[in-house]
Protein backbone atom coordinates (compact mmCIF):
# COMPACT_ATOMS: atom_id res chain seq x y z
CA UNK A 1 0.00 0.00 0.00
CA UNK A 2 1.25 3.48 -0.91
CA UNK A 3 2.17 5.51 2.07
CA UNK A 4 -1.06 8.36 0.86
CA UNK A 5 -3.41 5.79 1.02
CA UNK A 6 -2.13 4.20 4.32
CA UNK A 7 -2.30 7.70 5.78
CA UNK A 8 -5.73 7.86 4.22
CA UNK A 9 -6.77 4.54 5.74
CA UNK A 10 -5.53 5.33 9.12
CA UNK A 11 -7.40 8.15 8.98
CA UNK A 12 -10.56 6.05 8.38
CA UNK A 13 -9.67 3.68 11.17
CA UNK A 14 -9.04 6.15 13.88
CA UNK A 15 -12.16 8.26 12.55
CA UNK A 16 -14.42 5.16 13.25
CA UNK A 17 -12.90 3.94 16.30
CA UNK A 18 -14.92 4.56 19.51
CA UNK A 19 -12.01 2.98 21.48
CA UNK A 20 -8.17 2.78 21.22
CA UNK A 21 -6.55 0.86 18.14
CA UNK A 22 -3.69 -1.53 18.97
CA UNK A 23 -0.11 -1.10 17.15
CA UNK A 24 -0.92 -5.15 16.02
CA UNK A 25 -4.59 -4.26 14.55
CA UNK A 26 -3.37 -1.21 12.54
CA UNK A 27 -0.51 -3.24 11.50
CA UNK A 28 -2.60 -6.14 10.42
CA UNK A 29 -4.84 -3.30 8.47
CA UNK A 30 -2.63 -1.31 6.89
CA UNK A 31 0.01 -4.28 6.05
CA UNK A 32 2.62 -2.64 6.93
CA UNK A 33 5.75 -2.81 9.57
CA UNK A 34 5.74 -1.99 13.63
CA UNK A 35 7.20 0.87 12.82
CA UNK A 36 6.03 2.25 9.83
CA UNK A 37 2.67 2.31 11.88
CA UNK A 38 4.50 4.46 14.60
CA UNK A 39 6.15 6.66 11.41
CA UNK A 40 2.53 7.08 9.70
CA UNK A 41 0.82 8.09 13.21
CA UNK A 42 3.54 10.76 14.19
CA UNK A 43 3.21 12.05 10.40
CA UNK A 44 -0.85 11.84 11.06
CA UNK A 45 -0.33 14.04 14.29
CA UNK A 46 2.79 16.33 13.43
CA UNK A 47 2.49 17.21 10.31
CA UNK A 48 -0.99 17.08 9.78
CA UNK A 49 -2.33 18.24 13.24
CA UNK A 50 -4.51 15.62 13.76
CA UNK A 51 -5.67 14.61 17.36
CA UNK A 52 -4.46 11.53 18.02
CA UNK A 53 -3.73 10.59 21.73
CA UNK A 54 -2.49 7.31 23.08
CA UNK A 55 0.12 4.91 23.21
CA UNK A 56 1.99 1.84 22.28
CA UNK A 57 0.80 -0.51 24.65
CA UNK A 58 -3.44 1.05 25.35
CA UNK A 59 -3.60 1.94 21.37
CA UNK A 60 -4.20 5.18 19.92
CA UNK A 61 -7.84 7.04 18.78
CA UNK A 62 -8.76 10.29 17.50
CA UNK A 63 -9.57 12.80 21.08
CA UNK A 64 -13.13 12.58 20.74
CA UNK A 65 -13.40 16.50 21.63
CA UNK A 66 -11.03 17.44 18.71
CA UNK A 67 -12.27 14.60 16.28
CA UNK A 68 -15.30 15.96 14.69
CA UNK A 69 -13.66 18.94 13.70
CA UNK A 70 -10.62 17.61 11.83
CA UNK A 71 -10.61 16.64 8.33
CA UNK A 72 -7.36 15.82 6.41
CA UNK A 73 -6.44 19.02 4.31
CA UNK A 74 -5.71 19.21 0.54
CA UNK A 75 -6.39 16.83 -2.10
CA UNK A 76 -5.91 13.39 -1.04
CA UNK A 77 -5.39 11.11 -3.97
CA UNK A 78 -5.37 7.12 -4.29
CA UNK A 79 -2.24 6.11 -6.05
CA UNK A 80 -4.10 4.70 -9.11
CA UNK A 81 -5.80 8.83 -8.98
CA UNK A 82 -2.37 9.99 -8.51
CA UNK A 83 -1.00 7.78 -12.05
CA UNK A 84 -4.49 9.55 -13.77
CA UNK A 85 -3.33 13.09 -12.21
CA UNK A 86 0.25 12.65 -13.90
CA UNK A 87 -0.54 11.46 -17.03
CA UNK A 88 -3.33 14.24 -17.28
CA UNK A 89 -0.76 17.00 -16.53
CA UNK A 90 1.32 15.64 -19.38
CA UNK A 91 -1.25 15.93 -21.44
CA UNK A 92 -1.63 19.25 -20.67
CA UNK A 93 1.81 20.28 -20.85
CA UNK A 94 2.47 18.20 -24.42
CA UNK A 95 -0.53 18.98 -26.47
CA UNK A 96 -2.73 21.80 -27.24
CA UNK A 97 0.26 24.00 -29.60
CA UNK A 98 0.59 25.85 -26.57
CA UNK A 99 -2.77 27.14 -26.33
CA UNK A 100 -4.22 25.41 -22.87
CA UNK A 101 -1.20 25.05 -21.59
CA UNK A 102 0.06 28.83 -21.96
CA UNK A 103 -3.61 29.12 -20.56
CA UNK A 104 -4.17 26.79 -17.60
CA UNK A 105 -0.22 26.99 -16.27
CA UNK A 106 -1.19 27.99 -13.37
CA UNK A 107 -3.20 24.52 -13.43
CA UNK A 108 -0.05 22.73 -14.33
CA UNK A 109 1.84 24.10 -11.60
CA UNK A 110 -0.56 23.29 -8.84
CA UNK A 111 -1.14 19.84 -10.33
CA UNK A 112 3.02 19.66 -10.23
CA UNK A 113 2.87 20.42 -6.62
CA UNK A 114 -0.03 17.65 -5.49
CA UNK A 115 2.35 15.03 -7.39
CA UNK A 116 5.24 16.38 -5.64
CA UNK A 117 3.42 16.31 -2.26
CA UNK A 118 1.54 12.84 -2.56
CA UNK A 119 4.78 11.20 -3.81
CA UNK A 120 6.27 10.91 -0.86
CA UNK A 121 9.63 12.80 -1.98
CA UNK A 122 9.59 9.64 -5.07
CA UNK A 123 10.58 11.07 -8.43
CA UNK A 124 8.12 10.14 -10.69
CA UNK A 125 9.55 9.06 -14.16
CA UNK A 126 7.44 11.86 -16.12
CA UNK A 127 9.34 11.16 -18.99
CA UNK A 128 7.83 7.61 -19.33
CA UNK A 129 4.29 9.12 -20.09
CA UNK A 130 4.36 10.62 -23.62
CA UNK A 131 1.51 12.67 -25.75
CA UNK A 132 2.19 12.77 -29.17
CA UNK A 133 -0.15 15.59 -31.02
CA UNK A 134 -1.26 14.47 -34.01
CA UNK A 135 -2.46 16.86 -37.06
CA UNK A 136 -2.82 19.04 -34.77
CA UNK A 137 -3.62 22.82 -36.44
CA UNK A 138 -1.86 26.20 -35.27
CA UNK A 139 -4.35 28.01 -33.23
CA UNK A 140 -4.76 31.88 -32.42
CA UNK A 141 -3.91 32.21 -29.02
CA UNK A 142 -5.97 35.39 -28.58
CA UNK A 143 -8.86 34.09 -31.15
CA UNK A 144 -9.20 31.07 -28.70
CA UNK A 145 -9.62 32.99 -25.31
CA UNK A 146 -12.46 35.20 -26.76
CA UNK A 147 -13.94 32.29 -28.25
CA UNK A 148 -13.38 30.39 -24.82
CA UNK A 149 -14.99 33.51 -22.82
CA UNK A 150 -17.85 34.27 -25.12
CA UNK A 151 -19.15 30.61 -24.73
CA UNK A 152 -18.20 30.50 -21.04
CA UNK A 153 -19.93 34.07 -20.46
CA UNK A 154 -22.58 34.08 -23.03
CA UNK A 155 -22.00 36.67 -24.91
CA UNK A 156 -22.13 37.25 -28.49
CA UNK A 157 -18.98 36.81 -30.53
CA UNK A 158 -18.15 38.94 -33.74
CA UNK A 159 -15.28 37.77 -36.04
CA UNK A 160 -13.95 37.13 -39.08
CA UNK A 161 -13.66 33.52 -40.56
CA UNK A 162 -12.36 32.57 -43.47
CA UNK A 163 -14.00 29.24 -44.65
CA UNK A 164 -11.91 26.02 -45.27
CA UNK A 165 -13.68 24.85 -48.20
CA UNK A 166 -13.74 28.19 -50.24
CA UNK A 167 -11.15 30.11 -48.67
CA UNK A 168 -13.24 32.73 -48.49
CA UNK A 169 -13.12 35.63 -45.97
CA UNK A 170 -16.69 36.89 -44.05
CA UNK A 171 -17.78 38.62 -41.05
CA UNK A 172 -19.81 36.66 -38.50
CA UNK A 173 -21.90 37.93 -35.45
CA UNK A 174 -22.81 34.50 -34.09
CA UNK A 175 -24.46 33.49 -30.19
CA UNK A 176 -21.63 30.81 -28.84
CA UNK A 177 -23.38 27.58 -27.37
CA UNK A 178 -20.51 25.09 -27.28
CA UNK A 179 -16.40 24.69 -27.57
CA UNK A 180 -16.02 21.46 -29.03
CA UNK A 181 -12.45 19.50 -29.33
CA UNK A 182 -13.34 16.53 -31.96
CA UNK A 183 -9.62 15.06 -33.63
CA UNK A 184 -7.02 17.13 -31.86
CA UNK A 185 -9.03 20.40 -33.17
CA UNK A 186 -11.08 23.05 -31.54
CA UNK A 187 -14.20 23.88 -33.24
CA UNK A 188 -17.13 26.87 -31.80
CA UNK A 189 -20.53 25.69 -32.41
CA UNK A 190 -22.82 28.68 -32.56
CA UNK A 191 -25.98 30.25 -33.59
CA UNK A 192 -25.38 32.62 -36.66
CA UNK A 193 -27.29 35.82 -36.78
CA UNK A 194 -26.35 36.60 -40.26
CA UNK A 195 -27.48 32.97 -41.40
CA UNK A 196 -30.40 32.37 -38.85
CA UNK A 197 -29.18 29.08 -37.75
CA UNK A 198 -27.00 26.79 -36.09
CA UNK A 199 -23.85 26.41 -37.61
CA UNK A 200 -20.14 25.06 -36.50
CA UNK A 201 -16.85 26.81 -36.78
CA UNK A 202 -13.24 25.57 -37.06
CA UNK A 203 -11.19 27.68 -34.16
CA UNK A 204 -8.22 28.07 -36.12
CA UNK A 205 -10.01 29.52 -39.01
CA UNK A 206 -11.45 32.44 -36.75
CA UNK A 207 -9.66 35.58 -36.58
CA UNK A 208 -10.10 39.25 -35.39
CA UNK A 209 -12.67 37.96 -32.44
CA UNK A 210 -14.23 40.71 -30.33
CA UNK A 211 -16.95 39.72 -27.62
CA UNK A 212 -20.07 41.91 -27.49
CA UNK A 213 -21.87 43.14 -24.40
CA UNK A 214 -24.76 41.59 -26.21
CA UNK A 215 -26.32 38.22 -24.43
CA UNK A 216 -26.12 35.30 -26.55
CA UNK A 217 -29.22 33.49 -27.63
CA UNK A 218 -29.63 30.14 -25.76
CA UNK A 219 -30.07 27.30 -27.53
CA UNK A 220 -31.33 23.90 -26.14
CA UNK A 221 -29.08 20.82 -25.27
CA UNK A 222 -31.85 18.93 -27.39
CA UNK A 223 -31.95 21.55 -30.65
CA UNK A 224 -28.13 21.10 -30.74
CA UNK A 225 -27.37 17.56 -30.46
CA UNK A 226 -30.08 16.96 -32.85
CA UNK A 227 -28.68 19.27 -35.39
CA UNK A 228 -24.95 19.05 -34.65
CA UNK A 229 -24.70 15.43 -33.18
CA UNK A 230 -27.05 13.62 -34.88
CA UNK A 231 -24.94 12.44 -38.22
CA UNK A 232 -21.25 12.00 -38.45
CA UNK A 233 -18.64 14.02 -37.90
CA UNK A 234 -17.93 17.73 -36.48
CA UNK A 235 -19.14 18.79 -40.45
CA UNK A 236 -22.82 17.93 -38.95
CA UNK A 237 -26.22 18.86 -39.54
CA UNK A 238 -29.48 16.73 -40.79
CA UNK A 239 -28.28 13.78 -41.83
CA UNK A 240 -28.24 12.67 -45.95
CA UNK A 241 -28.65 9.10 -45.35
CA UNK A 242 -26.69 5.90 -43.83
CA UNK A 243 -23.56 4.82 -44.90
CA UNK A 244 -22.71 0.91 -45.32
CA UNK A 245 -19.12 0.25 -45.44
CA UNK A 246 -17.92 -3.56 -45.07
CA UNK A 247 -14.49 -4.20 -44.17
CA UNK A 248 -11.95 -7.06 -44.34
CA UNK A 249 -11.55 -10.08 -42.29
CA UNK A 250 -8.29 -8.62 -41.42
CA UNK A 251 -9.81 -4.91 -40.15
CA UNK A 252 -12.52 -6.06 -38.67
CA UNK A 253 -11.10 -6.69 -35.28
CA UNK A 254 -10.05 -3.34 -35.21
CA UNK A 255 -13.53 -1.63 -36.52
CA UNK A 256 -15.19 -3.76 -34.82
CA UNK A 257 -13.85 -1.71 -31.27
CA UNK A 258 -14.04 2.18 -32.56
CA UNK A 259 -16.63 4.24 -31.89
CA UNK A 260 -17.25 6.41 -35.31
CA UNK A 261 -20.62 7.87 -34.37
CA UNK A 262 -23.50 7.19 -31.45
CA UNK A 263 -26.12 5.67 -33.39
CA UNK A 264 -23.75 3.27 -35.46
CA UNK A 265 -25.04 -0.33 -36.23
CA UNK A 266 -22.11 -3.21 -36.56
CA UNK A 267 -22.18 -6.83 -37.20
CA UNK A 268 -19.90 -9.35 -38.70
CA UNK A 269 -20.62 -11.02 -41.96
CA UNK A 270 -20.70 -14.81 -42.20
CA UNK A 271 -17.22 -14.69 -44.19
CA UNK A 272 -15.10 -12.67 -41.32
CA UNK A 273 -16.07 -9.50 -42.80
CA UNK A 274 -17.46 -6.70 -40.45
CA UNK A 275 -20.56 -4.03 -41.99
CA UNK A 276 -20.17 -1.14 -40.37
CA UNK A 277 -23.55 1.13 -40.98
CA UNK A 278 -23.73 5.23 -39.56
CA UNK A 279 -25.61 8.40 -40.43
CA UNK A 280 -23.80 11.33 -41.69
CA UNK A 281 -23.92 14.30 -43.25
CA UNK A 282 -20.52 15.54 -45.11
CA UNK A 283 -19.72 12.50 -47.31
CA UNK A 284 -16.07 13.97 -47.78
CA UNK A 285 -15.17 13.51 -44.31
CA UNK A 286 -16.57 10.24 -44.08
CA UNK A 287 -14.64 9.09 -46.66
CA UNK A 288 -11.92 10.12 -45.39
CA UNK A 289 -11.83 8.19 -42.68
CA UNK A 290 -12.71 5.14 -44.96
CA UNK A 291 -9.82 5.43 -46.57
CA UNK A 292 -7.50 5.44 -44.39
CA UNK A 293 -8.07 1.48 -44.37
CA UNK A 294 -7.48 1.29 -47.84
CA UNK A 295 -8.20 -1.85 -49.37
CA UNK A 296 -9.97 -2.92 -46.82
CA UNK A 297 -12.98 -0.74 -46.79
CA UNK A 298 -16.05 -0.53 -49.52
CA UNK A 299 -18.65 2.03 -49.27
CA UNK A 300 -21.69 -0.13 -50.19
CA UNK A 301 -24.69 2.24 -50.02
CA UNK A 302 -26.09 5.02 -51.00
CA UNK A 303 -24.53 4.80 -54.89
CA UNK A 304 -24.17 7.91 -54.50
CA UNK A 305 -21.60 8.05 -51.64
CA UNK A 306 -20.14 4.59 -53.55
CA UNK A 307 -19.69 6.97 -56.54
CA UNK A 308 -17.61 9.49 -54.62
CA UNK A 309 -15.78 7.38 -53.33
CA UNK A 310 -14.73 5.95 -56.31
CA UNK A 311 -14.58 9.63 -57.97
CA UNK A 312 -11.79 10.18 -55.11
CA UNK A 313 -9.85 6.93 -55.64
CA UNK A 314 -9.84 7.40 -59.05
CA UNK A 315 -8.28 11.46 -58.63
CA UNK A 316 -5.28 10.02 -56.05
CA UNK A 317 -4.46 6.80 -58.54
CA UNK A 318 -4.09 10.11 -61.11
CA UNK A 319 -1.46 11.14 -59.83
CA UNK A 320 0.52 8.35 -59.98
CA UNK A 321 0.21 7.77 -63.44
CA UNK A 322 2.18 11.08 -64.62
Amino acid sequence: MERIERIHALHRILSASRYPVTVQRLQEDLECSRATVYRDLAYLRDYLMAPVVGNGEAGFQYDHKEAQRFELPGLWLSSEELHALLAAQQLLMRSGGGVLSNALAPLQQRIEKLLDEHAGGRRLPVERVRVVPHRTRRLDETAFRMVATAVLDRKQLVFEYRARSTDEKTRRTVSPQRLTHYRDNWYLDAWDHDRDALRSFSVDRIGAAKVLEDTARDVPDEELDRHLASSYGIFSGTPKGWATIVFSAKAARWVADEHWHSQQQGRYLPDGRYELKLPYSAGRELLMDVMHYGSDAEVVEPASLREQARSLLALALSNYER
